[in-house]
């Protein structure tokens, strides 16, 4: 089973985002994309995003399509570009083109994959076939290991929360091909429907490697023994947002004495990962690793195998021939999601590849792509935000002057990280051999990596300079354990980032995704960890009573809402998400104010600056959605649905009361007693 994560505060600016008066740029916002026939104060939602919902209906190949989606898509484009550039032309053997060519070359040669089939991965699924004790299992799960390949639990490597200068082994709960343990345990009429199709898609896949019905019809019981017992002591989604229930040191002999059935050691050094280095460890979930090791101490050679050949299935198949990776798209494409049809190769050739070698594509990709004109424009947009969050932190009345201060410490130690990074790894030792399948080059790269992060962080300290997403990709993020707030070069386009268009649209686009990420920093989870990334309490505690207070005022109004009319939102799973809407709201609405309070912006196109700021955040959230998509992402996305980040946030925000003159009486009115607040 396979496991594949400094600004310091300065005086208000009242500098514009760009270079040119304010007068000359447009309002940013697409007319088309509105529906005028709605009434704002009744949906807001249907009317900011209405006529694009309209113009781009769902594609048969996505589950979702938004305007979020089609910067992506559009963003893939540009990298597919690059890479079909890569592959009309001739290289030296061992450079970082070359590698990238011939790997683009064979995740595009289907004409060879569907003449090898299934071959590349059979000689796996043979010498397990060939195991018959568990011993001789178990030695083949160890010659897996140097390829990433986990069994039953996850490991890696990351930052110890609590010492977070320093990298330690982390055991986590893992080995579920579903992922969330509701689709094995829930009874509801939608998720036996899953679970049962799922059933049928073992078997399929099973048969198409070879197996008799009958003998994969008993693999897959096999399987879903195993998957359900490791999905009853599974601690759900929800239970996992919280970071000390998570973190449970030990040394290691004494989780060798507690969990002997999982053989650590010999795992890790299998992994080329040194006992020297795991004398102490971190687990996640201790239940967990109690119920697994249980269920190893029971396990059956047959369960065993027909366990780790479902495992390297379920991995690989969408790395071998058309009829695999179409039997792989009927279940978790369109049952799971919804979605009618699969992505067409050279998107999904360029995806695989971009896994694999994204850092090696983002420095082609930034070298033609982002200028040093929109780096320098995000810097003062995260000054400025910088700056309004603190002057929000200063003004809540709930908080007293030492949690105050230490929040303020810590938002002015954030890390910030915008474009791309600084230094770049480096890939020379990764071996692409064009005369080999594809499969054994997707495993050559998870061999790589796997050596890499053993080899750059077992024993060593953080490297604040790591990025954990690659630059030309669409997001950001933040990191409690380094304190950093990251912006990829390739979220820094429309419509989250317009240079052609005022300050208005791009503090309401661009400038809540900044601090979306800040407030990340003071969230359920963010706020357990101070300014050096290290998990403390560094509130008093009538303060973080207060947190939580009004915390779970904002868990129990989106857990209200209905996403279909037998599904409520999980609002304790989304909490992080929506809390750091709401703060990324106030925080750059109040930014937007300060940057151009010497400036007098028109009403472009017939909407004021504030209005054109709210319909800038709600335009980054249009989409359409299959309601297969809505369940799935209900179980297992922490970010609220686009509409609810839109119609659920907004009744929250004062000033957009103002903005659009919503008053009492219409629907999306919540009285000024009940708006939610924290930031």
């Amino acid at each position: 089973m396979k496991i594949n994560r400094i600004i310091p505060i300065v005086a208000i600016a009242s500098m514009s985002v760009t270079s040119m008066a304010q007068g000359e740029l447009k309002s940013g916002i697409e007319l088309a994309n509105l529906d005028r026939s709605v009434n704002p104060a009744e949906d807001f939602y249907e009317f900011a995003c209405g006529g694009w919902m309209k113009n781009n209906p769902l594609p048969a190949a996505n589950s979702r399509y938004g305007s979020f989606d089609k910067l992506a898509e559009d963003n893939d484009k540009r990298i597919n570009s690059i890479l079909t550039d890569l592959k009309n032309n001739t290289y030296e053997s061992g450079t970082t083109e070359r590698k990238l060519s011939d790997l683009y070359k064979l995740a595009t040669d289907s004409v060879r994959r569907n003449r090898e089939g299934v071959a590349p991965l059979m000689p796996i699924i043979m010498k397990l076939e060939k195991a018959k004790t568990l011993d001789a299992l178990f030695d083949v799960q160890l010659e897996m290991a140097a390829y990433g390949d986990s069994e039953f639990y996850g490991t890696y490597i990351g930052a110890d929360e609590k010492n977070a200068t320093c990298n330690i082994l982390n055991v986590v709960q893992s080995g579920i091909t579903l992922r969330q343990k509701e689709y094995y345990l829930d009874t509801d009429s939608s998720t036996v429907t899953i679970r049962e199709a799922y059933k049928k898609h073992i078997v399929r896949m099973f048969k198409l490697f070879g197996f008799k019905e009958k003998v994969a019809t008993a693999k897959m019981q096999n399987v879903m023994k195993l998957e359900t017992e490791l999905a009853k002591v599974s601690k759900s989604m929800t239970e996992l947002r919280d970071p000390e229930a998570n973190y449970n040191k030990m040394k290691l002999s004494d989780f060798e004495a507690r969990y002997p059935n999982l053989k650590l050691v010999r795992v890790m050094n299998a992994t080329g990962l040194k006992v020297e280095h795991i004398q102490e460890l971190v687990v996640g979930q201790v239940e967990f690793l109690d119920g697994v090791n249980k269920l190893i101490a029971g396990l059956t050679p047959a369960e065993y195998r027909d366990y780790m050949e479902w495992g390297q299935i379920t991995s690989y198949a969408n790395y071998l021939s058309d009829e695999v990776v179409s039997a792989n798209f009927d279940f978790f494409g369109k049952t799971m999601s919804g979605r009618k049809a699969n992505h067409p190769l050279w998107k999904r050739a360029t995806g695989q590849v971009e896994n694999m070698m994204g850092q090696a594509l983002g420095k082609i990709y930034v070298e033609k792509y982002f200028p040093v004109s929109s780096k320098e424009r995000m810097q003062k947009l995260v000054r400025n935000l910088q700056t309004s969050l603190g002057e929000r932190i200063k003004q809540q009345n709930w908080m007293d002057v030492s949690t105050k201060k230490n929040a303020l410490d810590k938002l002015n130690s954030f890390y910030v990280k915008i474009g791309y990074p600084d230094k770049w790894i480096d890939m020379s030792a990764l071996k692409i051999d064009s005369k080999k399948s594809y499969l054994e080059n997707i495993l050559e790269c998870n061999r790589f990596w796997n050596k890499w992060t053993i080899d750059e962080k077992a024993g060593k300290p953080v490297n604040k300079d790591e990025w954990h997403m690659f630059p030309q990709t669409v997001n950001a993020y933040y990191n409690p354990t380094t304190n950093e707030i990251c912006f990829p070069a390739g979220i820094l386009q429309v419509p989250f980032f317009d240079p052609t268009a005022d300050d208005a649209f791009n503090y309401g686009a661009i400038g809540v995704v900044i601090g979306h990420e800040m407030t990340h920093g003071f969230d359920d989870q963010g706020r357990h960890y101070d300014k050096d990334g290290n998990m403390s309490d560094w509130w008093t505690e009538s303060d973080g009573k207060n947190f939580t207070e009004r915390a779970d005022e904002y868990a129990d109004f989106f857990s209200n809402i209905k996403v279909l009319p037998d599904l409520n939102a999980n609002g304790r799973f989304t909490l992080g998400e929506n809390l750091a809407d709401h703060g990324g709201l106030q925080v750059a609405y109040y930014a937007f104010k300060n940057a151009t309070k010497d400036s007098h912006l028109p009403v472009i196109d017939g909407f004021t600056p504030e209005q054109r700021f709210f319909l800038a955040y709600s335009g980054v959230w249009a989409g359409n959605i299959t309601d297969a998509e809505i369940r799935s992402r209900t179980k297992s996305d922490p970010h609220s649905l686009g509409k609810w980040r839109v119609n659920g946030a907004l009744p929250h925000i004062d000033m957009w009361y103002d903005a659009f003159g919503v008053k009492e009486g219409d629907k999306m009115f919540v009285p000024k007693s009940k708006r939610l607040s924290l930031w």
